[in-house]
């Protein structure tokens, strides 16, 4: 039951965790072991740590409230968060609705950072009331490369480590095996620089390359575009799908809204690309549906009915099937023929 909080306790959460108990609070810059702890300690005890009344204003019972909130969200979490912005994440997500000098309180006691909420939005129409509704922190990217674009509503983003907003979260272990790496490469002992490549990688971060040819260490978000469902790969009009959203962001920074994590760990997100709203863009162009169960934006129905009107993209057919529909289909199939299913968002 509290395997993934002891399996964060012994150091696989992606940061350095302190020796012993005492330590955890007194100016750790990561504290997503801390947490970690506490919540295993209140799975035991039904106690919330004795210090936290300091951070918040709200009484010791509800502090016992939002802990076994946290500690439900945290088992349910695909995967557990393993940095500080993801823990982050599901703080806010989980005690949404509390007093925000609760929320600022309980993550300054766990060093984690207040996501913060843009005020303002590229190509977003004025009269949308709902559009930053909900965003719980902004990613600068890296270019894209036609390797990271995934699908017609999917992209593996990539932000710069040395960025003020992710460099004080890269683990301890991830900045050794970063600088043993380029050693290695020195002495051109490739096998070893190889293996830490790989370490590196398993812990989320990867390699881009710079301007002047250096390499970037980043960090790695998978993006599920908020809102739109593209057809999948082996569907019709699926590759074109893919082949659209490559055109639109190829080599290109972007700028990505996140609002949530899926249960495949995905950021699921608003995308922008030098002031285009991507998913405006999939839609109008008939490369992809609403998908009103997850975003009942009305923008998005009614760029969707332009493009049906149109017979734009996939709308040139006159029964095109909704991509969820086709992943149930091949799921039930799947599990009567013994095979793995598709994964459904």
């Amino acid at each position: 039951m509290g395997n993934a909080l002891l399996r964060c306790l012994k150091g696989d959460c992606g940061e350095s965790t302190p020796p012993h108990r005492p330590q955890l609070h007194q100016g750790v810059p990561h504290g997503v072991a801390a947490l970690a702890h506490d919540l295993f300690d209140y799975e035991i005890t039904a106690k919330v740590p004795e210090g936290l009344s300091r951070n918040v204003v709200s009484s010791r019972r509800a502090q016992a409230v939002w802990y076994k909130k946290l500690l439900e969200a945290w088992k349910e979490a695909k995967p557990t968060p393993k940095t500080p912005a993801t823990a982050a994440i599901l703080v806010v997500q989980t005690l949404r609705g509390n007093q925000k000098a609760d929320l600022d309180g309980l993550l300054a006691y766990y060093n984690l950072p207040v996501p913060s909420t843009p005020q303002t939005v590229d190509a977003a129409p004025a009269s949308s009331s709902t559009w930053n509704d909900g965003v719980l922190f902004e990613l600068h990217t890296l270019p894209v490369d036609a390797r990271d674009v995934v699908d017609g509503d999917g992209i593996t983003a990539y932000v710069d480590t040395a960025n003020p907003a992710e460099s004080g979260d890269v683990p301890m272990e991830v900045q050794q095996a970063t600088v043993q790496r380029t050693a290695a490469r020195a002495a051109r002992n490739y096998r070893e620089a190889d293996a830490l490549k790989k370490s590196i990688s398993a812990a989320g971060y990867g390699f881009k390359a710079g301007p002047n040819g250096d390499e970037i260490l980043a960090l790695k978000y998978r993006i599920r575009l908020r809102g739109i469902d593209a057809p999948e790969s082996e569907m019709p009009y699926g590759k074109e799908a893919k082949v659209e959203l490559l055109k639109l962001v190829e080599g290109k920074p972007l700028k990505i809204h996140v609002y949530g994590v899926d249960q495949y760990g995905r950021r699921v997100g608003d995308v922008y690309c030098g002031g285009i709203f991507v998913q405006e863009r999939m839609l109008k162009g008939g490369f992809a549906w609403h998908y009103a169960t997850y975003d009942q934006r009305p923008e998005f129905a009614r760029w969707e009915k332009e493009a049906r009107a149109g017979g734009r993209g996939l709308w040139a057919s006159s029964h095109p099937e909704k991509p969820w529909e086709w992943r149930k289909s091949r799921r039930n199939a799947g599990w009567r023929d013994g095979k793995v299913p598709v994964e459904v968002f």
